[in-house]
């Protein structure tokens, strides 16, 4: 679990410096130049996360059990997951009333994730996981709107064909990911 841990405050801890340090934020980029500050952030994230991912599947040979959630949470969070994704693509899509009418769709999706993901896992390690996720979504949607609240941003012009692209692209990455993805990356079946 402490290779879980250490993954989890890099990756976490690299995406939490808009969130206690966005000045320095800003001189790094004013230094260093918003590629070079790109890359670097983005290598950190990366290795982060793959250090939490291993250390996840580690803590899973030999899990602590806190509680056993009823099977059908399983089932609602396979029903969550279905706004999260569209919320996830909706960062992403341009022009859709979903991004424009929420500010910050991606970190409303990691909510969604991490706390549907809560419900159903009862492992120690699971719990940290997806705690973890889920104070720090709450955090970076706080110092976002923030952000907004300082820096007004121009309403971007929405459009229906967009929307509905980022609903059915949400959809299909949904079943996807729900009946082959999740078992292959996580190796756990969504319905089982």
């Amino acid at each position: 679990m402490t290779i879980m841990i250490i993954g989890l405050l890099i990756f976490l801890g690299s995406h939490s410096v808009r969130i206690v340090a966005e000045d320095w934020r800003q001189q790094q980029i004013a230094k260093l130049g918003e590629t070079t500050w790109k890359l670097a952030y983005s290598v950190v994230s990366v290795i982060g996360l793959a250090i939490a991912i291993y250390g996840f599947g580690q803590m899973r040979l030999d899990p602590i059990y806190i509680w056993f959630p009823p099977m059908g949470l399983r089932h609602a969070v396979a029903l969550l997951m279905v706004p999260a994704f569209i919320m996830l693509v909706a960062a992403y899509v341009p022009h859709n009333a979903i991004k424009a009418k929420l500010g910050h769709p991606m970190m409303l999706a990691v909510k969604i994730w991490a706390f549907s993901h809560l419900l159903a896992n009862g492992r120690l390690g699971d719990i940290i996981f997806f705690a973890a996720f889920l104070v720090w979504a709450i955090l970076a949607f706080k110092a976002a709107k923030k952000r907004d609240r300082l820096q007004p941003v121009n309403p971007v012009p929405t459009s229906v064909s967009a929307t509905i692209a980022t609903v059915v692209i949400g959809l299909i990455t949904y079943v996807l990911f729900a009946l082959y993805l999740h078992t292959l990356v996580i190796g756990v079946p969504v319905f089982s």
